[in-house]
Order: C-alpha cells, then sequence, then structure tokens
C-alpha cells in the first residue's frame, strides 16, 4: 500500500490513526453545522442530518424489536464513519482507514460489548446468560462454549470483512492506476464510492440484526 502524503507526527505504521481521527474531525464540524441554528421548519444542513436520521430510524424500525430510539444514535454514528473512512482513499494522497484492521476491530468490539449490555439490560446477567445453554439442559456447558465462540466470531467477522475489503479494494486500485492512469481513474473513483457504500451498509445491518437478536432473545425469555 502507498503512503499519503499528509502532516502525520506519528510512525508510518499509525497514518490510519492520524486519517481515522480527520474523519472524527469531520463528523464533529458535520454535527456543529446541523445543530448551530435549530429550527422547526429545518433547512441546510439540519435539514440534511434530520432526514438522514430520520431514514435510519425507519431503517432500524423494521428490524429491531421495540424502541429503537436508544440505538439510533451508535448506528447512525457508525454508518457515517466507516462510509467516510471508506471514502477516504479517493482523495489524492490519502489511504482509507478502514484499510487497517485495527481501525475496523475497534467499532466491531463497540457494537459487540453494546449489543451484550443492551442483552442484559433487557433481561438481567442470569437470565440473559442462560440461552447461551440452548433448551438441553445437560448440553448447556458444551453450547454455552460453543455460543460464546460464535458471538466472539462476530468481533472478527465485522472487522475482517471490511478490512479485507477495503484493502483489497484500494491495492487494486492502485494496481490499475499504476498499469492504465488515464483511462482507469474517473471510472474506477465512482465504482469505489459505491464499493464504500456498500461494506458501510453491510457492517451497519449486522450490527443491527446483532443488537435486534439479543433483544429478542431477552424478550423470548
Amino acid at each position: 500500500m502507498y503512503e499519503p502524503f499528509i502532516l502525520n507526527p506519528l510512525p508510518h505504521k499509525y497514518f490510519h490513526i492520524v486519517l481515522a481521527l480527520y474523519v472524527f474531525v469531520l463528523l464533529v464540524v458535520l454535527s456543529f453545522f446541523a445543530t448551530k441554528r435549530l429550527s422547526l421548519i429545518p433547512s441546510g444542513v439540519q435539514n440534511l442530518m434530520e432526514a438522514y436520521v430520520e431514514g435510519m430510524y425507519n431503517f432500524m424500525d423494521g428490524i429491531i424489536p421495540g424502541d429503537v430510539r436508544p440505538h439510533v444514535p451508535l448506528i447512525a454514528t457508525l454508518f457515517l464513519f466507516i462510509l467516510f473512512s471508506n471514502w477516504m482513499g479517493n482523495v489524492p494522497g490519502f489511504i482509507s482507514p478502514t484499510s487497517n484492521w485495527n481501525t475496523t476491530i475497534a467499532p466491531a468490539i463497540v457494537v459487540f460489548v453494546y449489543y451484550h449490555y443492551w442483552g442484559i439490560k433487557k433481561h438481567g446477567l442470569v437470565n440473559y446468560l442462560k440461552h447461551f445453554g440452548g433448551p438441553v439442559p445437560w448440553m448447556a456447558p458444551v453450547m454455552f462454549i460453543l455460543e460464546s465462540i460464535g458471538h466472539f466470531a462476530r468481533v472478527l467477522s465485522l472487522s475482517l470483512r471490511l478490512f479485507g475489503n477495503i484493502m483489497g479494494e484500494e491495492t487494486l486500485a492502485l494496481i490499475l492506476f499504476t498499469l492504465v492512469p488515464l483511462l482507469v481513474p474517473i471510472p474506477l473513483m465512482f465504482l469505489s464510492l459505491f464499493f464504500g457504500l456498500v461494506q458501510a451498509l453491510v457492517f451497519t445491518l449486522l450490527s443491527i440484526v446483532y443488537i435486534a437478536l439479543a433483544v429478542e432473545e431477552t424478550e423470548e425469555h
């Protein structure tokens, strides 16, 4: 992978931290302008962000049972962070922070902790853990181990899928730019934007499903 030509006080292997901070600052600025002058009749950035939040709410409402409002802030923020991180690789001299596994595993761990927290909050620690043992009492120890491994595998699944796809896409783009510099850039850029959107949607959708499963499991008990 090539190195981004940006001001970076850290060693090269930590470029992804600086780039992730750039995305963080971008989200903070976007939030500032969206809430700077709140109005009952929204316009500009406020109107755009309200439409986005409402769309995210409606999307989650069809998947997560019960009240989805507590989950909207995390999921909506995760989607924007991952989307902008994926798209950053299209800026000349930059790479996508999500092309580094250290970046993608962080939101995956956040999702892992978050949906377990809601599972415990909805039903209590003991009762929530009961479903890990399955319906057959004598198989509970084995099922608990297998179920626990499956939940930890979700962290790897979320992080490695995003990391692998974005790194592969950027590597392919770099190769094509090197071989055919005049014909490839513009079509490949549009394809990269679409690909980054799809990967952000996949990560977000899986996160919503995990939350929904945790809530459903507690409600079944």
